[in-house]
C-alpha cells in the first residue's frame, strides 16, 4: 500500500501560517473561527436584578428552601420519608407541579435532565446536553428547565423543585453579581409571571442528597450519567469553565513539580481522607487544609512545619 495516502493534506487548516489563515475565505472557514470562544454566563444589569424590581423584593413569602440533614442517617431517613409523602400528595392534588432535576458531566459533556410530574398529565422530561460548562452551570440549567415546563402547564400553583444541588437552586435569588446569572434571570422571569397570576401561587424547594437514592431522583439520577453523547466541535467555552481550566493548570504544574523536587520536607506527610486517599491541594474555600488550620497563623505554621518537616531548627510533631 502506498505510505502517501496517509500523508496529511498541506491545506489543512492546522498547517496554514497566521497570514495564510487571515487570507482564506469561505463560509466554513468563518464558521470555524466564529463557532468557537468564550460566551459570558452573568447578566449583573437584567431587569430582574434591579432592586424594588426583584422576587426578594416583592415575593420574599412566595418561595422556601428545605435542606436535608446530611450529618445524621436518621434524618435522611427522614427525608425520604417527606418526600415520599409529597409524591403522594402530588399524586391527589391537581394544582402541584413535582420537578425532579438532575446532572452530571463526564468528559467535559455536560447532561442535565428535568423530570415534570403532575397528577393527571403525562410525565413531562427534558433533556439537554453541552460542552465546556462547569457542573453549577449545568444544575442550574436543569432547574431552570423544569420550571420552565411547570410553569407552562395550567391550573398549577405550586412548584416542588427537588433537587440534589441545593446551593445552586439558592443562587437564583441572589441579588449579588455572580457567574451564570444568564440562568437565574430566566428563572426569575418565568416565577415573577407565575406569582403576579396568581396571589396563591408558589414554589418550594427541598433538597435530596443523591447518596439518599430515592426513588425518584435516583431515576433521573441514572438517565443523567447513561447518555453517551459525541461531543461536537468546535465549541464554545463558558466563561466559569475558562477561569475553572486556568485555574487547574496551576495546581497541576504544582503538583508535578513538588512531587519531582528535592525542596520539600523528606520527611513529608501524606495527607489522607476517610476513603485513605491523598488529600491533594485545593484552591476553593481555602482548600482541604487551610481550612482546617486557616483561622489561626501560629497553628498554620506549626501545621507546614510537621507536614513539611522543612524547618532549619528541626522537627515538630503533632
Amino acid at each position: 500500500m502506498d505510505d502517501s495516502s496517509h500523508q496529511l493534506n498541506s491545506h489543512n487548516m492546522g498547517f496554514l501560517t497566521y497570514r495564510q489563515k487571515v487570507l482564506t475565505k469561505g463560509y466554513l472557514i468563518d464558521s470555524k473561527f466564529k463557532s468557537y470562544g468564550i460566551f459570558p454566563s452573568f447578566s449583573p444589569l437584567d431587569p430582574e436584578f434591579t432592586p424594588g424590581q426583584r422576587i426578594i423584593d416583592n415575593f420574599s413569602d412566595r418561595f422556601s428552601f428545605n435542606l436535608a440533614n446530611k450529618k445524621e442517617k436518621e434524618k435522611n431517613n427522614h427525608r425520604t420519608q417527606e418526600l415520599d409523602k409529597i409524591v403522594l400528595r402530588n399524586s391527589s392534588i391537581l394544582n402541584t407541579a413535582l420537578v425532579i432535576t438532575d446532572a452530571s458531566i463526564k468528559k467535559d459533556i455536560a447532561m442535565s435532565i428535568a423530570h415534570i410530574h403532575s397528577a393527571n398529565c403525562p410525565l413531562i422530561k427534558t433533556v439537554h446536553h453541552t460542552s465546556f460548562v462547569t457542573s453549577s452551570e449545568v444544575e442550574l440549567f436543569a432547574i431552570r428547565c423544569g420550571i420552565n415546563q411547570a410553569c407552562s402547564l395550567n391550573n398549577v400553583s405550586k412548584i416542588v423543585v427537588v433537587t440534589d444541588s441545593i446551593h445552586v437552586a439558592k443562587k437564583i435569588f441572589d441579588p449579588s453579581s455572580y457567574p451564570f446569572q444568564i440562568h437565574s434571570a430566566a428563572i426569575l422571569n418565568n416565577l415573577w409571571n407565575f406569582f403576579i397570576a396568581n396571589d396563591s401561587n408558589s414554589i418550594e424547594f427541598w433538597e435530596c442528597p443523591s447518596k439518599l437514592k430515592w426513588k425518584l431522583h435516583h431515576e433521573v439520577d441514572k438517565n443523567s450519567k447513561s447518555f453517551v453523547v459525541t461531543p461536537s466541535f468546535p465549541s464554545k467555552i463558558s466563561w466559569e469553565f475558562c477561569k475553572k481550566s486556568d485555574s487547574n493548570e496551576p495546581i497541576k504544574l504544582w503538583k508535578m513539580t513538588f512531587q519531582a523536587s528535592d525542596e520539600k520536607g523528606k520527611n513529608f506527610l501524606e495527607l489522607l481522607d476517610d476513603d485513605l486517599n491523598v488529600v491533594e491541594p485545593f484552591y476553593i474555600k481555602g482548600g482541604l487544609w487551610l481550612q482546617l488550620v486557616g483561622h489561626s497563623n501560629s497553628l498554620c505554621a506549626r501545621a507546614t512545619r510537621a507536614i513539611t518537616n522543612y524547618v532549619p531548627i528541626g522537627e515538630y510533631r503533632f
